[in-house]
């Protein structure tokens, strides 16, 4: 018999599943709250989190920031970084999930950005890849590299970004 979680989304690796379910049972058991900003992932990572039960008791929304006005006007990215540094960047990361997180009031909140192809995007290569974390001690980012089909490197990005939000939920690193 097959885990219905895992069917939710069939071309996701099952490992997504497993990872969500371990952030959404560290969250309520640390009674966190969660928000995503999402351009590359365009809500996979909300929608992985929101397949496992309980996720309402942790997840309060998200924004799907494909475009840049959405990131500036929405998350709050500046438009001078935007323009400087182009959609991927890690400080851009940093700051949509420090956007994500103010506007839905939560107390962790992560990001993606990058460029799953088939072409590079703003001088950066295919599989380049920003995640964003951001928490009540401030706002970071992660660089990956990947390498795969567009489908791939997405799925490969959601999994970075559910293994930091599980990271910062952890009792050693979030201190709220």
């Amino acid at each position: 018999m097959s885990n219905p979680q895992q069917n939710a989304h069939p071309g996701l690796h099952p490992n997504l599943h497993r990872l969500a379910e371990q952030a959404v049972a560290r969250a309520i058991e640390r009674g966190l709250t969660v928000a995503t900003a999402e351009s590359l992932t365009a809500g996979m990572v909300a929608a992985v989190l929101a397949d496992t039960p309980g996720a309402s008791g942790m997840l309060q929304g998200g924004v799907v920031a494909y475009a840049n006005s959405v990131k500036a006007s929405i998350l709050g990215v500046s438009r001078e970084l935007l323009d400087a540094a182009g959609s991927v960047d890690g400080q851009v990361a940093a700051a949509m999930a420090a956007g994500a997180r103010t506007a839905c009031g939560t107390d962790v909140a992560v990001a993606t950005t990058g460029v799953a192809g088939p072409e590079a995007h703003d001088g950066k290569d295919v599989g380049t890849v920003f995640v964003g974390l951001a928490t009540a001690e401030g706002a970071t980012s992660f660089a990956y590299h990947f390498e795969g089909s567009r489908q791939e490197i997405r799925a490969l990005a959601c999994g970075a970004a559910l293994e930091r939000l599980l990271e910062a939920l952890s009792p050693a690193s979030y201190r709220g």
